[in-house]
């Protein structure tokens, strides 16, 4: 049974891909490694049970001695490295806990798995060929966007606030152990993701969550910054694919081609809530609040799928109207309303 490494799997994407990949793949051994910072949750992982090929364990990505014991003890030959500091306002406020996380927690994990795999730069140790290390990363390291135009995967590198600057240092941190080290690597960068298991201050859940309580529901500026959203689920489906399929060294965009403003994203949640529980005549909209806008917001983000569509066959299956439908219903149920 081979055993892949997991880190941030309680997290929001985490804890929808390991259940999924822990059904999928039986026959592999899954250590989730996780902190539990208020991101990460394991009430998000409850419907995995007992599961014989799963293990728990609770840890910073930075602690050198734990990974070496993790990956001494389950012998690791994969890694699929979600764990991050990842909410842009608190890398505002405090930057510090981003650089060291996501930098140096990434840092770590990569050369504890290349002395695990690797004797020396293109030379792997006899049976550990096929170990890889996949990094999800994001869309926002490219920086902004004007009212045209894609990123692909060689688009240059903008960022704009310290947690795409963090995260743009992880990125080419791997980068460098493919090329230096010759270590299998590979690389996503995804849109914005959306469902269920989202951290409550999110904007999604922001909105649900004020509405359903009467309350203000803050949207930044002028509410027209666009983002090209992705359903969790399908996001997994192409990390999936890529960690098995993608070609060595190279970076994958995933993106749902949703592109739609925050405007757009708020009516939309207002209009199902006003069919599914409305409110004596008046609609969830008038609970829409403009506030100071965010700083350094960029203001559209969108991502070019086709490297990932052409030559691995991924497709997001949700358009943003069927996801968003779900990802409501899955809070109501949550918000037990």
């Amino acid at each position: 049974m081979k055993s892949i490494l997991i880190t941030g799997g309680a997290g929001f994407i985490g804890s929808n891909f390991v259940p999924y990949f822990i059904e999928k793949y039986p026959d592999n051994q899954i250590i989730n490694l996780d902190l539990l910072t208020y991101a990460g949750n394991l009430e998000n992982l409850k419907e995995i049970g007992a599961k014989a090929n799963y293990e728990f364990v609770q840890g910073d990505i930075c602690d050198r001695k734990l990974i070496e014991n993790i990956f001494q003890k389950h012998d690791i030959r994969g890694v699929i490295h979600f764990a991050a500091e990842s909410h842009v306002d608190n890398s505002i406020s405090r930057p510090d806990s981003f650089i060291q996380t996501n930098i140096y927690g990434t840092f770590t994990l990569l050369d504890v798995a290349r002395k695990h795999w690797i004797d020396a730069p293109f030379q792997h140790k006899r049976g550990y060929e096929e170990c890889r290390f996949h990094h999800i990363s994001t869309d926002e390291v490219y920086g902004t966007l004007g009212e045209t135009g894609l990123f692909t995967e060689s688009t240059p590198y903008s960022p704009n606030s310290p947690y795409s600057a963090s995260k743009a240092s992880s990125d080419m941190i791997v980068r460098s152990y493919h090329h230096t080290y010759g270590m299998n690597v590979l690389t996503t960068n995804c849109s914005n993701n959306y469902g269920a298991k989202q951290h409550d201050e999110k904007l999604i859940p922001v909105i649900i969550r004020k509405a359903l309580r009467k309350q203000p529901i803050p949207i930044y500026g002028d509410g027209k910054n666009v983002r090209d959203w992705l359903y969790v689920l399908d996001h997994c489906k192409g990390i999936d694919l890529v960690y098995h399929a993608g070609r060595v060294g190279e970076t994958y965009n995933i993106g749902g081609r949703n592109e739609r403003n925050n405007l757009y994203i708020v009516n939309t949640i207002c209009e199902i809530l006003d069919s599914k529980k409305p409110l004596n005549n008046q609609s969830y909209k008038s609970f829409i609040t403009f506030v100071k806008d965010r700083a350094g917001h960029d203001l559209r983000y969108a991502i070019d799928a086709t490297k990932i569509e052409t030559e691995l066959g991924w497709k997001a299956e949700e358009n943003f109207e069927s996801g968003i439908l779900k990802t409501v219903e899955w809070y109501l149920e949550k918000y037990n309303i």
